[in-house]
């Protein structure tokens, strides 16, 4: 179960990179902008974040499983798009049908491992969850950018496709395994009955967003993703311009970022199921990585650091990631019970797509005026914002847990 979710999530963060790296092409072809281009991203995840908080419902209703298929499905389609664009405007429907595709992973990942697996894994399960995110995200920028400086960037949608669907085949072949999950909430227990019942029998469905806590880890996710969409979008161009870097170095960087992302995934999936004050921990690991951007937007350091610096900021955000999701899952269950996940985490994880979708518009015309370091500084800013809300969730959790 871990190992097939964990292959899903990250087959989802390959396609939030499958255009990202083609922007110097697809600037150059269709003469874009910045903002131009990171409007594709906007389309991409305002498209994914309203899905996801609708998804949460769906994955409630009908299980896991089905979702799982869609959503891999629309994937493997953009791809096709995307290798058939010719005009902008298919550009942004190939980011569109991505975003649908994408909604549904977050709420049907965490809802199927929270109920299948045991307290004492959840740690190791979100740390692996994380992790092939992670890997999905380092692998999109070598598979897509090479394969289009061989064959031309239309082979490269088509290459993405493939991916997509060699990933479904493997769920179909192997929904044995999955095969609970269809009907894991046709019969739910008396627990999450009562739950659910205590949570406000009237209006059980929508009641969750009367909840602080929720509305917290809503806020933490846009903090700490919109800090990452300024280095996902734009990282190469940000690191050529203050530190004179060639392209190729340049994404190198980011792939730094996310291979330093997943080194601390591992990390933060040991510390998270040996300590339960998840709020400090990730408090420690952004404040971390809020410095070494800090010193990145300086300009000071050499540009032979830039590939260190840019993997231990991503190593503190990594380690952040399975304490984080702990963090949602106890906000969750202290007031709304196991028949909520997928609701309650298509909603937070929303706050993830939101802050990805407004990062390139914020952005996008900074870096077009060549304020290059202030992007970084922002980056920064974001991370000790998302590291200050966290530690509020952390405490409103705790408080109500003594209340109760």
């Amino acid at each position: 179960m871990i190992g097939l979710i964990g292959l899903a999530h990250g087959t989802s963060h390959f396609f939030h990179l499958m255009l990202p790296p083609l922007f110097p092409w697809l600037m150059k072809d269709f003469d874009l902008s910045y903002t131009e281009a990171g409007l594709l991203m906007t389309t991409f995840f305002v498209i994914s974040g309203v899905g996801q908080a609708l998804a949460g419902f769906v994955v409630d209703r009908v299980g896991s499983r089905p979702a799982l298929y869609f959503g891999m499905g629309l994937l493997s389609l953009s791809g096709v798009i995307l290798g058939l664009s010719n005009s902008y405007a298919m550009l942004l429907v190939t980011a569109a049908v991505a975003g649908l595709g994408n909604s549904i992973f977050h709420p049907a990942d965490f809802t199927l491992l929270n109920r299948r697996v045991a307290q004492p894994r959840l740690g190791h399960a979100f740390s692996v969850h994380g992790l092939s995110g992670n890997l999905g995200w380092a692998s999109a920028p070598v598979f897509m950018a090479g394969i289009a400086t061989v064959a031309g960037w239309k082979m490269a949608g088509f290459a993405a496709a493939g991916v997509g669907a060699t990933v479904l085949l493997v769920l179909l072949l192997r929904r044995s395994v999955l095969a609970n999950a269809a009907a894991e909430l046709v019969v739910p227990s008396h627990t999450d009955v009562a739950e659910a019942d205590g949570a406000g029998r009237g209006s059980k469905q929508l009641i969750f967003l009367r909840s602080l806590p929720v509305w917290l880890c809503f806020a933490f996710f846009f903090f700490s993703t919109a800090a990452f969409g300024i280095l996902q979008n734009y990282a190469p161009a940000i690191l050529g311009n203050v530190y004179s870097m060639s392209l190729v170095a340049a994404t190198g960087s980011l792939t730094a970022y996310l291979l330093g992302s997943a080194a601390g995934t591992i990390t933060g999936g040991f510390l998270a199921s040996r300590n339960d004050r998840n709020d400090r921990l990730i408090a420690v690991a952004l404040g971390f990585s809020a410095v070494m951007a800090l010193m990145l937007a300086s300009g000071a350091p050499t540009a032979t650091l830039v590939f260190p610096l840019m993997a231990l900021m991503g190593f503190g955000v990594g380690a952040s990631g399975p304490n984080r999701d702990l963090l949602v899952r106890r906000a969750a269950t202290s007031q709304f019970g196991k028949t909520s996940f997928g609701r309650i985490y298509g909603f937070v994880y929303s706050g993830l797509d939101i802050g990805l979708a407004m990062s390139p518009l914020v952005f996008g015309p900074v870096l077009d005026a060549g304020r290059f370091q202030t992007a970084l500084v922002a980056v920064a800013m974001l991370q000790i914002a998302a590291l200050l809300t966290a530690m509020r969730v952390g405490t409103v959790a705790r408080n109500r847990s003594v209340a109760a």
